[in-house]
C-alpha cells in the first residue's frame, strides 16, 4: 500500500509539473520566438511583445511555486469554463508567431450548471491540454470547444480538422518523451472521469472528457443525497457509541 501511495504521488507530482513548469516554459519560448521574428526591423512591437513574455515567465515561476508548495488557488477563478476555454483560445492564438493562426468557437449546450470547483480546475486543465495540443501540433484551421451541461453527465469535447495523430504515437498512446495524453487519461481517471480521443490522419482529432453529474456539479441532487446518507450514518454510529 505504502509503494503505490508513493507511485500515485509521483505520478500526480510529475502531472502537475507537466502542467505548470513545463507548459508554462514551452508558452514563453513562443513568445521569445515572436520577438526574435520581430527584431530588428519591427523594434517597438518587439519590445511590447518582450514586456508580455516577462509577464507570462513571471507567472509560469509563480504557478511553479506553488505547485512544488502544493498552494496552487484555483486556476479558473470565478469564471465559468466557457469563458476559461475562450480567454485561453486567445491567449494561444497570440503564441503563434507570424503563422497562420487558427479559427476556434467554444459553445456551450444544455442549461449551464454550477461545476464543483476543484473538479473544474482539473476539467480545465484536461482541456487547457488538448487545445495547446490542437494549436501547436494539428496544423488545424478551425478547432472547436464544445461544453455540454447534461442531467446525467457534464461533457466536454475538443475537436480540430487537423493532420490527426499518426498511427504509431496513436497505438502507443503517446509520443516518446511526451506526458500529455497520457497525464489527460490519469487526471481523468482520478476523479470519475472518462477521456476518449480519436484521431485519424489527414482527419483531424477529437478529445472527449465525459464526467457522471453526480460528480462533475457541486450541487447536484446525487452529491446532496450521499452527504445525507453519509451524516445519516454517522448520526447512527454516534447514537450506537
Amino acid at each position: 500500500m505504502r509503494l503505490d501511495e508513493r507511485v500515485n504521488e509521483r505520478t500526480r507530482i510529475a502531472r502537475e509539473l507537466h502542467d505548470s513548469l513545463l507548459q508554462g516554459f514551452q508558452g514563453l519560448m513562443f513568445r521569445l520566438q515572436a520577438v526574435r521574428d520581430l527584431l530588428p526591423l519591427r523594434s517597438s512591437e518587439a519590445i511590447e511583445a518582450l514586456d508580455v513574455a516577462l509577464e507570462r515567465g513571471d507567472k509560469a515561476i509563480a504557478e511553479g511555486r506553488d505547485t512544488v508548495s502544493d498552494l496552487r488557488q484555483s486556476i479558473v477563478g470565478e469564471s465559468d469554463i466557457a469563458q476559461a476555454l475562450t480567454a485561453l483560445s486567445e491567449e494561444l492564438a497570440t503564441q503563434g508567431g507570424n503563422g497562420a493562426v487558427p479559427c476556434v468557437r467554444v459553445l456551450v449546450e444544455g442549461k449551464q450548471q454550477g461545476l464543483n470547483p476543484m473538479l473544474r480546475d482539473e476539467i480545465y486543465r484536461i482541456a487547457r491540454e488538448a487545445l495547446r495540443n490542437a494549436f501547436r501540433h494539428a496544423k488545424a484551421q478551425k478547432i472547436e470547444a464544445e461544453v455540454t451541461y447534461g442531467d446525467s453527465e457534464f461533457l466536454l469535447h475538443v475537436r480540430d480538422d487537423g493532420k490527426g495523430i499518426d498511427p504509431h504515437v496513436a497505438s502507443q498512446g503517446a509520443r516518446a518523451g511526451h506526458w500529455g495524453v497520457p497525464g489527460m487519461r490519469e487526471r481523468a481517471k482520478s476523479f470519475g472521469g472518462k477521456l476518449e480521443v480519436w484521431s485519424e490522419v489527414g482527419a483531424g482529432t477529437e478529445v472527449k472528457l465525459t464526467v457522471p453529474a453526480a460528480i462533475a456539479y457541486g450541487k447536484s441532487e446525487g452529491r446532496r443525497k450521499f452527504w445525507l446518507w453519509r451524516k445519516k450514518i454517522g448520526e447512527s454510529d454516534g447514537q450506537q457509541s
